[in-house]
């Protein structure tokens, strides 16, 4: 899918004609001392008619891994020039949130449970609908960058809607290996893109308010190659370290939840294999009595894991992704560390 690049594309009010590249402020409130909030972004449009695609970060204003991977690729000049179609690029949607270092909205309300939103709602409504107006339904293609919530972290994934051939697809495409099968859920920004027949990705990668650079460069790295497998970009301009890489998508996934309340001592780390019954960590007192072992239910890979060793009854512990052959998985998860390499 491609849009004619012989119109200009307006957003915040400011054209942005065929080859050009502006930032643009989207104006969506006001803090009580009157100070503007403006949603940032970056347009690079080539001369060449061929797909819009937007990458957005910070939805959840606590996820900054996804504003670092932005950045890196806006400096990727030797990519970005001669590019066909059009990068609307968004480092910070949750501007409120990220200026307080927090998840939610002044409201306490989940953004990404706010889509598509509403001119005249709550606040969180309204900064959907300006987000969808003025970027979503410009464009053919998105990804939207996440981290863990607080205190927990998460291996490298994408997450979408498999049923879908197309973003599946790109799913595979993207290039980590897992692929979480994640259905739509209601009010959020990839349920919203569904409704528009926009094929989305989510990935999630690391924790919030952290730099985390592996999961850095495997964001970059996928982004790239979805503009690659889209037809936005050369792959000639794409250097990558010939390794074999194989993606695996999950047959499904549930959480490990807390036995019994206490400090837990993780014995497991993100991506490794578990089989059921497996000890994944050991939960006892302040003298170390009273151990209580916290188990695997099935065989399957840890993709996320809470990283605060203070614990309740009930909290979610270690998320566990089944497959038809964890130990396949588990050895592609070892060796994805490896670099892209672009000549700039």
């Amino acid at each position: 899918m491609s849009i004619s690049m012989t119109n200009d594309i307006v957003i915040g009010g400011i054209s942005i004609p065929p080859g050009a590249r502006k930032r643009v402020g989207i104006k969506v409130a006001k803090l009580y001392d009157y100070t503007e909030m403006t949603i940032p972004v970056e347009v690079l449009r080539g001369k060449k008619d061929g797909p819009v695609l937007f990458v957005s970060a910070a939805i959840h204003g606590d996820e900054i891994n996804g504003i670092e991977t932005i950045k890196r690729l806006l400096a990727r000049k030797s990519i970005l020039s001669g590019i066909r179609g059009t990068l609307i690029a968004v480092p910070i949607i949750n501007v409120f949130g990220f200026h307080q270092k927090i998840r939610y909205l002044p409201d306490r309300r989940d953004l990404n449970r706010c889509f598509p939103g509403s001119r005249s709602g709550s606040l969180g409504g309204q900064i959907a609908y300006i987000f969808m107006e003025e970027i979503v339904e410009k464009c053919t293609h998105g990804i939207d960058l996440h981290t863990g919530s607080m205190h927990r972290t998460n291996l490298p994934q994408i997450r979408a809607s498999t049923d879908d051939f197309e973003t599946k697809r790109l799913a595979l495409a993207f290039g980590v290996p897992v692929v979480l099968n994640s259905n739509l859920r209601d009010g959020s920004l990839r349920q919203a893109a569904a409704d528009k027949n926009i094929p989305m990705l989510l990935f999630e990668g690391g924790e919030a308010l952290r730099y985390e650079e592996k999961v850095i460069r495997s964001a970059l790295r996928g982004i790239i190659s979805i503009m690659n497998t889209i037809g936005m970009i050369d792959q000639k301009k794409i250097n990558l370290r010939p390794r074999k890489k194989e993606v695996f998508v999950a047959r499904s996934s549930h959480w490990i939840r807390a036995p019994h309340s206490g400090s837990l001592r993780i014995r497991k780390r993100l991506g490794t294999m578990v089989k059921k019954d497996e000890i994944l960590g050991v939960i006892s007192d302040a003298f170390g009595q009273g151990r209580i072992n916290v188990r695997a239910r099935e065989t399957g890979i840890v993709i996320g894991m809470n990283m605060l060793p203070l614990v309740n009854n009930g909290d979610a512990l270690f998320h566990i992704a089944t497959f038809e052959n964890s130990k396949v998985v588990e050895e592609q998860v070892e060796f994805f560390d490896e670099t892209l390499e672009i000549d700039d």
